[in-house]
Parts: C-alpha cells; sequence; structure tokens
C-alpha cells in the first residue's frame, strides 16, 4: 500500500478510505440497509489486510452502532497506533434541547460519546457533518480548537457546505491561531462534478484534502445503466438518489455510464475501478470512502490504485457531462429534515429514543 498525506499534514493515510455507514446494527435506524456485527467484521479484517488504514464513520450512522461495531472490530484486527479513525458529529442524536448541532455543549458532549462507542482515547479525524446554522461559527471552531489542544482528537475535518462558508471558516481558524481543517468531505464522482468550480479550487489552494463521499454515485458507476437501481441501497434511498441524481441529468448521466462500460471493457477491469481511478487522478482527492459491503468491492478499490487512466479516457468520460444542482450547501435543518422524510426507514433521534439501547442515554447509545 503506498499511503499520502492528508492535505497539507503529516498524517499517513490509504489513498482508499472504507465508509463505515455500511456497518451497524439496522434496527437502530438510518440505514436501514447497514450491514450487522457479524457481516461487517470480515469485511473491516479485509480491509486492514489489504493495507487500508484509514475508517470513516459518524455519530448518526445507525446511531451509534456504526461507531461501535468499527472500533471493536479494529482493536481485534488492528494495531491502533497505524489506523486513522474518522468520525462526524452534527446531526441531532437524541431529542429535546442540545441534542445534535455544534455548539460548544454538544461538541464537548459528543466527543465523549464518540471516544466511548470507539473505544479509543482519541479520535484521528474529527469532522463536521455539514453546517449548523444555529450556531455562531466562531463557538464551533473554538470548540473544536479546544478539543485537539485537549489531545481529544488529532486532525479537524469539514464536510458538505458552501465553497464561501467553508473559505470563511479557514479564515477564522488562521486569524485566531486555531487547529485548521484538513479535509473536506464532498460529494464528486463522474455523475457531480461541481465542486470543481469553487469548493476544489479552494482546497487547492488552502491545501485540504477532498475525502470523496459517494464516489461510485450510489452504485451507478460500478454497473449498466439499466442496473442503476437494483441493489438494497438503491430500494431503500427513496427520493434522496432521486435528488442526487435526477430525471433532468439523465442523458447525460447515461452517456457517462456507458463511457465507464467501454473503458472497464477495453482495459478488461471492473466499472468501478475505472471510476475510482479517475477520482485517483485528481490531484485534490486524497481518498475516495468506499461503502464495501463485499470482500470484492474492497479488492476493486484497491486494484483501481494501479489504474492510471490516459488524457484521452479522462477526456471521454468527462465529456458527456452537464451542469446540474448543486445539493452541497444544505445545511438548513429545514431542509435537511424535507430530505431525512424521503429515506424509508431514517429514524430520527425522537424514535431512536423511544426504543432506547442497553447502556447508552437514548439515540447516542453520513450523507
Amino acid at each position: 500500500m503506498r499511503y499520502i498525506k492528508l492535505g497539507a499534514t503529516g498524517l499517513d493515510v490509504s489513498p482508499v478510505a472504507i465508509g463505515a455507514m455500511t456497518y451497524g446494527d439496522p434496527s437502530r435506524g438510518h440505514p436501514v440497509w447497514s450491514l450487522d456485527e457479524e457481516a461487517s467484521r470480515p469485511l473491516i479484517k479485509h480491509a486492514v489486510e489489504v493495507g487500508l488504514n484509514f475508517f470513516d464513520t459518524a455519530n448518526l450512522y445507525s446511531y451509534g452502532s456504526s461507531e461501535e461495531i468499527l472500533g471493536r472490530a479494529l482493536r481485534d484486527f488492528a494495531n491502533r497506533d497505524d489506523m486513522v479513525i474518522a468520525t462526524k458529529l452534527r446531526h441531532p442524536m437524541r431529542p429535546g434541547p442540545n441534542g445534535g448541532g455544534l455548539s460548544r455543549k454538544a461538541v464537548m458532549t459528543e466527543v465523549e460519546h464518540s471516544l466511548r462507542r470507539l473505544g479509543t482515547d482519541y479520535i484521528d479525524l474529527y469532522q463536521v457533518h455539514r453546517n449548523d446554522h444555529a450556531t455562531p461559527l466562531e463557538e464551533t471552531l473554538e470548540a473544536l480548537h479546544d478539543l485537539v489542544k485537549a489531545g481529544k482528537v488529532r486532525y479537524l475535518g469539514a464536510s458538505s457546505m458552501h465553497a464561501w462558508e467553508f473559505a470563511k471558516a479557514l479564515h477564522l481558524q488562521r486569524e485566531h491561531g486555531w487547529a485548521r481543517f484538513a479535509s473536506m468531505q464532498d460529494h464528486y464522482n463522474l455523475l457531480a462534478r461541481e465542486e470543481e468550480r469553487e469548493m476544489i479550487p479552494l482546497c487547492l489552494d488552502e491545501g485540504v484534502g477532498a475525502l470523496v463521499w459517494s464516489p461510485l454515485a450510489r452504485g451507478r458507476l460500478a454497473r449498466p445503466w439499466e442496473a442503476a437501481k437494483s441493489t438494497p441501497r438503491a430500494e431503500t434511498d427513496g427520493g434522496y438518489a432521486d435528488l442526487l441524481y435526477g430525471p433532468l441529468t439523465a442523458d447525460s448521466d447515461h452517456a457517462i455510464i456507458d463511457a465507464v462500460g467501454a473503458i472497464a471493457d477495453a482495459r478488461g477491469v471492473t466499472r468501478a475501478q475505472v471510476a475510482l481511478a479517475w477520482l485517483h487522478s485528481k490531484p485534490v482527492v486524497t481518498a475516495p470512502l468506499v461503502g464495501a459491503n463485499t470482500i470484492t468491492q474492497i479488492d476493486d478499490a484497491v486494484a483501481s490504485l494501479d489504474i492510471e487512466l490516459t488524457a484521452d479516457e479522462v477526456a471521454a468520460l468527462e465529456r458527456p457531462y452537464t451542469p446540474r444542482h448543486d445539493w452541497q450547501g444544505v445545511s438548513d435543518e429545514a431542509e435537511l429534515q424535507k430530505i431525512r422524510d424521503q429515506i424509508p426507514g431514517y429514524a430520527n433521534a425522537s424514535v431512536v429514543a423511544q426504543r432506547g439501547s442497553p447502556g447508552r442515554p437514548g439515540p447516542s447509545s453520513n450523507g
């Protein structure tokens, strides 16, 4: 495995990260398609065995179960000092006041819950899971800085927001001497390239590494157009997937997917390898987050590192793209709730709290 640095930091990470949203008790809440612990552990073990050391999760995923499963598996299968564990906070984890968001109280509370669930003394990369417009940005940034200084967190990251918002955050961190965001986790793939307009140039200029969610466009780039919705996840994504990859761009998307297939066939590799290789060709990309639910998908992701696309192949993949709506900056709580309402099985904090979980305070016991 050829490790690379995370952005402008000295942190060594594998150029493929495992997106642990795939691992979690589906009975605990979103996502309903996640794999339980018995099914998850062999995949995490295999990822470690092939040299991957970068794992991304969030407190929201299966309402804490993803963190628990990942933490236990890495304790059993890996050397903690080699591993880079990333998690996120922002979304509601329980009903009532201070149950979510990015206030100082929420930041200090949720980091302790995540540390306990992960079974570790520190988090390598702590990320804000979109913005919190109800909290002053300075309050959030100073609280995150304090976590770094307290040794609970090593590095900070951000995710899906407008480029101007990220630029403002980076400016405030520099102005106050606070720990800076080392990474931006954003939606970027062959069917979603709006980040190339502002966010990616900003990240390149500031030395911020991009961690890509949905690198295969929810599986669309890994199979023929006709099979785009043939996976369990596609069947339970509801209207959310249609927001990301809607009918207005269907002709363009179809042409791009066909181009991926043509290159894959010509090279004798899988479509997933081609789509991931395209991401690896972009200097801003540190690692795509691969939500692997099979050993083959992990191996495909690793194999993509050996593919160097030609200029003509890149042009063929990019040529059919057309502009589309950019969902990166959706951080308004009302808008986010509209999206949640379209995802079958997306349990809100109140529902999870009513179910409860042994030994955990309500639901605190990606997307």
